[in-house]
Formats: structure tokens, C-alpha cells, sequence
């Protein structure tokens, strides 16, 4: 395994780590329908930057969210990358 592959593997340890401490109190945020970890994406396209990924219904602007909706740019180092996926349903 490559440097860059183990400080990948590394990033995405202690981001799942950090998701699963603050993983109850994102998902009680409102609009929030998931949490996980995975790559940031940047206007639509992933980059190789490793994030805990918000998943919202519905992404709107910070200016039309409450003080208590806005969700911090990263926890504990790892960033955060909210992301637009609608309603998350279950499949048979």
C-alpha cells in the first residue's frame, strides 16, 4: 500500500470516528435525513478531500437558515460537506 493510500485510509478512520460521536445530534437537526463519510464534492463534483457528508432534503442558503440550522465547516478537524439528496426512503 502507497503513502497517499494509507493517509487516505487514516483520514477516513478518524473521520468515521468523529461522524459516530456527533452522528445523534446532526441527525436532530431539521432537514437532516443522513449522515456519513465520503468525498467532498465541489459544485456537483466530488474532489479527493475526505468529509463527513450531511445529507439535507433540501440545501438552502445560509442567510435563510435559523441560527440553530447552520451546521459548523468541520468537527474535531474533519470537514463537513452538506449535500442536497431530497427525501431518503427505504427500498424492498
Amino acid at each position: 500500500m502507497s503513502d497517499q493510500e494509507q493517509r487516505q485510509n487514516a483520514l477516513f478512520e478518524q473521520a468515521r470516528r468523529v461522524k459516530a460521536r456527533h452522528e445523534v445530534k446532526l441527525l436532530a437537526r431539521p432537514g437532516v435525513v443522513g449522515v456519513g463519510v465520503g468525498y467532498r464534492q465541489r459544485g456537483g463534483t466530488p474532489t479527493d478531500e475526505i468529509a463527513i457528508v450531511v445529507m439535507v432534503r433540501k440545501k438552502r442558503p445560509p442567510d435563510e437558515l435559523a441560527p440553530e440550522e447552520i451546521l459548523p465547516s468541520e468537527l474535531e478537524g474533519v470537514p463537513l460537506d452538506v449535500q442536497e439528496v431530497g427525501d431518503i426512503t427505504a427500498q424492498a
